[in-house]
């Protein structure tokens, strides 16, 4: 898995630089949007030598596919634009990754009560979507764009991305009862 990560990581990297290469002569908000990939890409090494903590390989690498799919392919190729649904698929990832992450919090919670453990995968995978959706209307606001779409679409856009995130999260809560229940046989 980790030969797989760092195939993934060379892979988006190259993407980034080529695309950051052919912008050169763009604004420097757009060069900076899609270099900040450079830094994106890294965050689970980084959390990990600032936390001191070791997270799971598998979660590295759905964060790094993430990365590629929603900031490099969703944002520097503009599949965004190009393929209307494509934005929910990255938000359903991101309710899947979400919702793993919380599970990895879960490893340090002295409860081991399922339905505690379900609601708080489901409640962090809205939080982490509802701050996602704080964010990108905060750049809107401060640096102009539409990337919710609220000209097009008002509310809806915001709304179904945190839809989509949540049934990520849903399928992933599945994913983890059918876990502990095997582990507890």
């Amino acid at each position: 898995m980790k030969k797989l990560n760092i195939l993934l990581i060379i892979i988006t990297l190259v993407c980034s630089a080529c695309t950051v290469l052919n912008e050169l002569d763009k604004s420097i908000v757009i060069i900076l949007k899609d270099s900040s990939i450079f830094l994106t890409v890294f965050l689970p090494y980084i959390i990990e030598k600032l936390f001191k903590i070791k997270l799971p390989e598998g979660c590295k690498t759905v964060w790094i596919i993430f990365i590629f799919l929603a900031h490099y392919l969703g944002v520097a190729a503009e599949f965004y634009n190009k393929w209307e649904g494509f934005d929910k698929v990255t938000h359903t990832i991101s309710g899947v990754l979400s919702a793993y992450v919380a599970a990895i919090i879960l490893q340090y919670n002295k409860s081991k009560k399922l339905p505690f453990n379900v609601l708080f995968i489901l409640s962090f995978t809205w939080l982490c979507a509802g701050l996602w959706e704080v964010f990108e209307f905060t750049c809107n606001y401060l640096f102009g764009g539409d990337a919710q779409r609220v000209a097009a679409t008002g509310v809806s856009d915001t709304m179904w991305d945190m839809i989509v995130a949540f049934f990520g999260s849903i399928v992933f809560s599945i994913y983890y009862i059918i876990k502990v229940k095997v582990n507890e046989k």
